[in-house]
């Protein structure tokens, strides 16, 4: 199944996942094939999660984050989703390999 995706322009970011579409704010992001990889392993483990409980925790962590780190970049950074998808964005592969739960390493 093709993944819906939708152009919001004034998305604050490049990209964001809510199940099941892929925001983006550019048209022009729809062929790059590391941003849509990233959106589609934050879209996995919110299907592995049964959606709500992964915006939960993903508030949760961002804000437990941001007392500990006292800013918004580092706190995003240190997301355990966040973490995940960063490290394996460029390999376009992994999500045929990917673990479920392959979260859980980066807390």
């Amino acid at each position: 199944m093709k993944t819906p995706i939708v152009i919001v322009k004034k998305l604050p970011a490049l990209g964001m996942a809510l199940f099941p579409f892929i925001l983006l704010n550019n048209a022009n992001l729809k062929n790059d094939k590391v941003i849509i990889n990233h959106e589609k392993i934050h879209l996995r483990q919110q299907l592995e999660m049964l959606i709500l409980p992964f915006y939960v925790l993903y508030i949760v962590n961002y804000l437990v984050n941001r007392l500990k780190y006292n800013s918004h970049d580092e706190a995003y950074r240190h997301i355990v989703f966040e973490q995940e998808a960063y490290q394996h964005d460029f390999n376009l592969k992994y999500l045929s390999t990917r673990k479920s739960y392959a979260w859980l390493k980066y807390r």
